[in-house]
């Protein structure tokens, strides 16, 4: 796989190590470990939905935690009661853990496994102070503004 250097993206830039740790991570996380795979779509304006396969998993077994804007899914299967004898064994039952650097304001709604697929739904909540907002333009000069005011 080709593998890309940012240094030369960060020499003429300040204030800006939060985005070069988070492109590295990003590679480097994907060069290491494809497992499980995973889906993330935009299902509207603000709501999102991470799908991931983890067949064989139970409820039980995964945990979603939220940290930091930092989104950690890990699973980890029981250890079995009774020794098995496969022939091949094609389903992965590794413990996991994938981590989503979340953007601002981006919560976790909820979660819910349905046929070896977890789906993850997320939304953007844009605080009102932060929306943009129109300002009419009365056309009143500043005197007559602060007189209204009064």
């Amino acid at each position: 796989m080709t593998t890309f250097d940012f240094s030369p993206l960060f020499r003429s830039t300040v204030g800006f190590d939060r985005m070069q740790r988070l492109l590295e991570s990003a590679q480097r996380a994907d060069e290491v470990n494809g497992y499980p795979p995973y889906n993330i779509e935009k299902l509207e304006e603000h709501a999102y939905r991470i799908t991931m396969a983890v067949a064989g998993f139970a409820e039980a077994d995964i945990d979603i935690e939220v940290k930091d804007g930092v989104m950690a899914v890990s699973g980890k299967q029981p250890e079995p009661s009774e020794e098995r004898s496969f022939l091949h064994r094609g389903i992965a039952g590794r413990a996991f853990r994938r981590s989503f650097q979340l953007a601002d304001h981006v919560k976790v709604q909820g979660a819910a496994l349905e046929n070896g697929l977890l789906h993850i739904e997320l939304a953007r909540e844009i605080p009102e102070a932060m929306k943009p907002r129109k300002i009419a333009i009365n056309g009143l000069a500043p005197e007559q503004i602060a007189a209204q005011a009064a």
